[in-house]
């Protein structure tokens, strides 16, 4: 018999910008409209460029990355070159997913996009808890 997972594809890049959009959309409301103002990327895994800035040798070891300024420390003299941005990389966050076996995908995206909004928010751990059940 042949499972019936096994004509399945993994999650596209699109779907996980969907986990992760589901995830800013389920945010408290204080929250929201800081979080709106984020761009989020999705790709598979971070550029060479970055892990050797990061001197992350491993590329499945970055789940995912805050580019930005956080609004504790912007400035009105601040002269962005982009948008603040979330980076979800897909590939190293099946192979946590797959690693841990306890936890939905919709779970373990979450979790990566609301610690990456924390540096972007400038939470503290009880912030990221009111919003993220993991750090409990």
């Amino acid at each position: 018999m042949i499972p019936r997972w096994a004509a399945s594809a993994a999650p596209s890049l699109e779907d996980f910008a969907a986990l992760a959009e589901a995830a800013r959309a389920a945010l408290p409301a204080e929250f929201a409209a800081a979080a709106r103002g984020v761009a989020l990327r999705v790709e598979d895994f971070a550029s060479d460029d970055l892990l050797d800035e990061m001197e992350i040798d491993d590329p499945f070891a970055l789940t995912g990355l805050y580019d930005g300024i956080p609004l504790t420390e912007k400035s009105a003299f601040d002269q962005p070159e982009g948008p603040d941005t979330i980076w979800l990389f897909r590939r190293p966050i099946l192979e946590e997913w797959a690693e841990r076996g306890n936890v939905s995908l919709g779970e373990l995206v979450t979790h990566v996009f609301v610690h990456e909004l924390a540096h972007h928010l400038g939470w503290s751990d009880a912030d990221i808890a009111v919003v993220d059940r993991w750090w409990d």
